[in-house]
């Protein structure tokens, strides 16, 4: 613990050396989401967010041996993400919107398969770790406030993170890790939206491209499911989203989720998945309470996998040239949680900054419910609690330090523990 406590000082110190680093041009818009935001701009504007990270940890990667992690020091440093953004009007109601983001600062280690007339030949490329990423790239026809049409690359709104998946818009370092285990963050697709506001509610509901259930595995359920595998997405079984938000009392907002595809025709293995319909369903539930100083969100994301235990032996029976995960996957995952923060800095006048102590706790487990043959592995039932600290330097930029204790198979396997210290901002560089 002692050593904790020394490293805990050392990356504060060093995310809030990082601060001289970051614009003060920056935007005040607190929310900078290309993804609904229109207005504030005549033409054109240029933006974005990014995090970067140090943490120190007391386990080793591997979770699933005998008694969990292993007992490990160790630390990692990385810059999450880095995001560019960009909104250009055609006219008052033609707009273009893309997001594109560069993951762990690299471009990737890629294993792509040619389309099926080219044969199924593999092409594997091994670069720096991380990834560039398209994000979002869009075309918005605004039509009325309450119907409106998008189609390209987008974000499908599942969950809580992903509706809102901005670093101011949730507490501590990382995001919350039981949404992003189990759902793919941020999860975007192609296809087509249609979304609007009325009478205090808004909505989004959309026609994306599906999952490909051969991504799919025992420790993040679905989340590896997205395609990506061919150079162009199977679009034989569309998977269909929605999302509606009730904001009609101050300070409050209510949003409920849902997803639906039959993945198995998607798969990038067709062949292997022709006996199944591998139907995901997702349904979630999620709130927050913004008012005066005080700010609670809260979460909650059920799923159902069909046909489970015949793709778990779908799985076992692959080769491990195929680069697909050979483990069983669960007929259901869960999560829920819920943090809450005050802003101290109010205590001390309406000039001080921004100060905000949390809490956060999360349960998740992708291997909630098996089917058939398949077991449970109990290793991935995870309790976590976390509480740290957001000090808001300036009203889109953020200095996050937090304490993270995991318990692992309700105590029978070994806990983890996790110091972690970052910066993160958001915000419009450049509008006209």
């Amino acid at each position: 613990m002692r050593r904790l406590l020394q490293l805990f000082t050392i990356t504060l110190f060093f995310s809030t050396s990082l601060t001289a680093q970051i614009s003060t041009e920056l935007s005040t818009q607190e929310n900078a989401s290309t993804n609904s935001y229109v207005g504030g701009y005549e033409k054109f504007r240029l933006g974005g967010y990014g995090e970067m990270a140090a943490s120190y940890m007391d386990y080793g990667p591997n979770r699933l041996l005998p008694m969990g992690s292993s007992k490990m020091d160790r630390g990692a440093i990385s810059i999450p993400r880095f995001i560019l953004a960009l909104d250009y009007k055609f006219s008052s109601s033609w707009i273009l919107g893309a997001e594109i983001e560069f993951e762990y600062g690299g471009t990737g280690a890629a294993r792509e398969i040619e389309w099926h007339d080219e044969g199924g030949e593999y092409e594997v490329e091994i670069e720096k770790g991380g990834e560039v990423v398209l994000e979002q790239f869009h075309i918005t026809k605004l039509l009325h406030s309450a119907f409106n049409v998008r189609v390209g690359h987008m974000i499908v709104p599942i969950g809580l993170t992903n509706a809102y998946h901005e670093p101011i818009n949730f507490f501590g370092v990382y995001r919350p890790e039981g949404e992003t285990t189990i759902l793919p963050s941020t999860w975007h697709e192609n296809g087509i939206s249609f979304f609007g506001a009325f009478s205090g509610f808004d909505y989004e509901v959309m026609m994306v491209a599906g999952l490909d259930p051969m991504g799919f595995r025992n420790t993040e359920w679905i989340a590896s499911g997205k395609q990506g595998v061919y150079e162009v997405n199977t679009f034989t079984s569309p998977a269909f989203a929605g999302r509606l938000n009730y904001n009609g009392i101050k300070g409050l907002r209510i949003g409920i989720s849902g997803h639906y595809n039959q993945s198995a025709k998607n798969a990038s293995k067709p062949n292997s998945t022709s006996h199944m319909k591998n139907t995901v369903n997702i349904v979630t539930v999620d709130a927050q309470y913004k008012r005066k100083n005080l700010i609670a969100r809260a979460n909650m994301v059920y799923g159902t996998l069909g046909d489970s235990e015949a793709l778990s032996k779908v799985n076992r029976r692959l080769t491990n040239a195929s680069g697909y995960p050979r483990t069983d996957v669960a007929s259901k995952a869960v999560s829920y949680g819920g943090e809450v923060g005050y802003n101290v800095g109010s205590f001390f006048g309406g000039k001080a900054p921004r100060i905000y102590p949390f809490v956060r706790y999360e349960y998740y487990n992708p291997m909630e419910k098996t089917q058939g043959s398949v077991l449970a592995d109990k290793r991935l039932q995870t309790s976590v609690w976390t509480a740290g600290i957001n000090y808001y330097a300036l009203p889109n930029l953020v200095i996050k330090a937090d304490y993270t204790n995991r318990r692992i198979g309700g105590g029978d396997y070994n806990s983890e523990n996790m110091i972690s210290a970052g910066i993160a901002y958001v915000g419009w560089f450049l509008s006209k």
